[in-house]
């Protein structure tokens, strides 16, 4: 599951790094190309609000072998797309059915045993994380290999080979709820009306996913001018720090199956909110910063692994239209922190942006205190 959760996250990343040749390629400007792939975000989340919720109506065999043939179909046709138009469809198309790794990990979620719950997620979402990494990295590697459209066909493939393996290899389980498809749908946002666990969760991830955002928009446009002006490449590089979120997640699942969810999200808070303060005036130093994104990424994410296994344990039976409304609001603020970061950057600098992130954090850290944090079964 975590394999899969990761080659599906994967999808929505691989052409960012080819930019350039595509839009070569393609024969139009940059910015029609980057417009184009600004859909996968868009179709993500239209994923998350209408195909995350089937794998509690229906098979998640069924459902997600379907959605990686899908994926598997749709990429094989962007390697042949001849305009930008088309090419944006595309990408929206990959974009929703990306979603599969948000379907997985509430699979993963209804399945684990109750106390192992938080660790089954973290190795999960450890592959969540693998997925974005690796995308833009293996995809910009494929790409100078086999030109944009071979890197498609590559990803193409390896949906394909998940798509026969899904039915194999998952554990066999029926859909978990008498609710129909569009009654779920129709019920998303009365959950957080009804569900005072899942607002403060969602205003949580909200926050700090704002700030991860913002943290990583804002560090590419402060490296890219001077006194810096490092290269495309160079700035990319800079995203393997992102591999201790990787190895934080299965550790803050455990943990958070023995010590409950609260103290491994202000744990994780205090790093994050830390390492940005120390980042947005450190950026000078190489090592400083890599350290910082580290300490950055690996907090948020162990507080992510925390904060979901408690969405996750509002009605285990029937996890996935939580986990939906969860990470729609999640990505909201995802989205919005990457537009402040960028312009916030440009218009007031890397350390007034570094410090805002934290203040973010922080907001996140004081909610976690000051409320009930929910029903959860890790306990000593």
């Amino acid at each position: 599951m975590a394999v899969a959760a990761a080659v599906g996250t994967s999808t929505i990343y691989p052409l960012q790094p080819a930019i350039a040749d595509v839009a070569v390629s393609l024969g139009t400007p940059l910015t029609a190309v980057g417009l184009a792939l600004a859909c996968g975000p868009v179709g993500y989340m239209v994923g998350l609000g209408l195909l995350v919720p089937l794998v509690d109506r229906f098979s998640p065999r069924r459902v997600l072998a379907a959605q990686f043939a899908v994926l598997a179909g749709v990429l094989a046709a962007g390697a042949a797309v001849g305009t930008v138009a088309v090419l944006g469809m595309v990408v929206g198309v990959v974009g929703a059915c990306s979603a599969v790794g948000a379907g997985l990990s509430s699979v993963a979620g209804r399945l684990a045993p109750q106390r192992r719950r938080a660790t089954v997620l973290g190795t999960v979402t450890a592959g969540i994380s693998v997925g974005i990494l690796a995308g833009r990295i293996v995809g910009g590697w494929l790409a100078d290999e086999f030109g944009w459209r071979g890197m498609l066909l590559v990803f193409a493939a390896a949906c394909g080979l998940l798509a026969v393996c899904c039915p194999l290899m998952l554990p066999a389980a029926p859909g978990h709820t008498e609710r129909g498809y569009f009654a779920t749908l129709r019920s998303l946002p009365g959950l957080f009306r009804h569900h005072a666990t899942l607002r403060i969760a969602a205003l949580r991830g909200f926050l700090w996913f704002f700030a991860f955002c913002a943290v990583w928009a804002g560090i590419a446009v402060a490296l890219s001018e001077p006194p810096y002006s490092y290269s495309a490449e160079r700035i990319g590089l800079y995203a393997l720090a992102g591999l201790s979120g990787v190895l934080a997640t299965r550790f803050a699942g455990a943990r958070t199956d023995r010590d409950g969810a609260r103290r491994v999200i202000l744990a994780g808070l205090v790093l994050a909110g830390g390492a940005a303060v120390v980042l947005g005036f450190g950026l000078a130093s190489t090592f400083v910063t890599l350290v910082c994104l580290a300490v950055f990424d690996a907090g948020l994410f162990a507080a992510q692994v925390a904060n979901q296994s408690t969405v996750l344990a509002i009605d285990p039976a029937a996890p996935a239209r939580f986990n939906s409304a969860y990470m729609l609001v999640y990505f909201v603020g995802g989205s919005l922190g990457t537009a402040f970061g960028a312009a916030s950057a440009e218009w007031f600098g890397w350390p007034a942006t570094a410090l805002i992130t934290a203040a973010a954090i922080a907001a996140a850290a004081t909610i976690t205190t000051v409320t009930p944090l929910g029903r959860h079964p890790g306990t000593r």
